[in-house]
């Protein structure tokens, strides 16, 4: 049976920078009614950067909607009419100041379909050439090099807690270790 819920009435009640809030009335398969709290976003890309020395590029910044510092892989927004790959480009020049023209899309995913409609593309960049990172006037950002053993170990001992990194180096280690 398929369970699809049918949009009776759609109401934005919030338009952002970066997002949306809509909230949906929603027909449920048994025929009654329930509200659903939907945050709006363009999409966003990650990038997996891996140094010939088999390093992976990272980044530390503070996250103010968990009020910690993260280790990250470097990642961003899609701007309108933006093709994953050129984002994934832009956004690993601008935060870590690194080139690749060996960039390989791996997988994309939905980072939390209960609430959100955006879509996460992951890349694995190889043979990165170092340059000058040119970050927004708003990010503060450490880039980090970390083997890929241990950031497989920071991700087991809780350390690296962000969902797009530990997707992004996992599917980088099995591609190492197959390749």
């Amino acid at each position: 049976m398929i369970y699809e819920e049918k949009t009776m009435k759609s109401e934005k009640i919030y338009e952002g920078k970066i997002l949306s809030l809509r909230i949906d009335t929603v027909e449920l398969p048994d025929k009654k009614y329930s509200k659903r709290e939907i945050v709006e976003h363009p999409g966003a890309v990650a990038i997996v950067p891996i140094t010939n020395e088999g390093e992976i590029v990272f980044v530390k910044q503070f996250r103010k909607a968990t009020e910690t510092v993260l280790l990250e892989i470097p990642a961003g927004k899609l701007e309108i009419n933006e093709q994953p790959v050129e984002c994934a480009i832009r956004e690993l020049k601008e935060e870590t100041g690194l080139y690749s023209e060996n960039i390989e899309y791996i997988l994309d995913y939905f980072s939390s379909p209960g609430f959100t409609n955006e879509k996460i593309h992951i890349f694995i960049a190889s043979e990165v050439i170092n340059g000058e990172a040119t970050p927004e006037e708003d990010e503060y950002i450490d880039v980090v090099k970390i083997n890929i053993d241990e950031a497989i170990n920071m991700i087991k001992d809780g350390t690296i807690k962000d969902g797009k990194t530990i997707i992004g180096v996992y599917m980088a280690y099995n591609k190492m270790k197959k390749g």
